[in-house]
């Protein structure tokens, strides 16, 4: 039996700027996304609403935390 740990997201096999990357990545988070709005929706709360305030609160974090590949140089 495969049991999926959702606890463990996987490490990058491969560098950010290859073009497989993004799609690697969702791979390892689609089961965690699906898994934490499943454990939403059966606390009560709407699923699309849930997902909408996941998108929300993580376009959130960006503002707050830019990624370090478009960080301003340091001259």
């Amino acid at each position: 039996m495969n049991m999926l740990n959702l606890n463990a997201i996987p490490s990058p096999s491969r560098a950010a700027t290859d073009l497989s990357y993004e799609a690697d990545l969702k791979v390892a988070l689609d089961p965690v996304l699906d898994d934490l709005l499943d454990r939403t929706e059966a606390a009560g709360w709407d699923r699309r609403k849930a997902a909408y305030t996941i998108m929300f609160l993580a376009a959130r974090k960006l503002t707050t935390k830019p990624s370090p590949e478009i960080a301003p140089s340091v001259s």
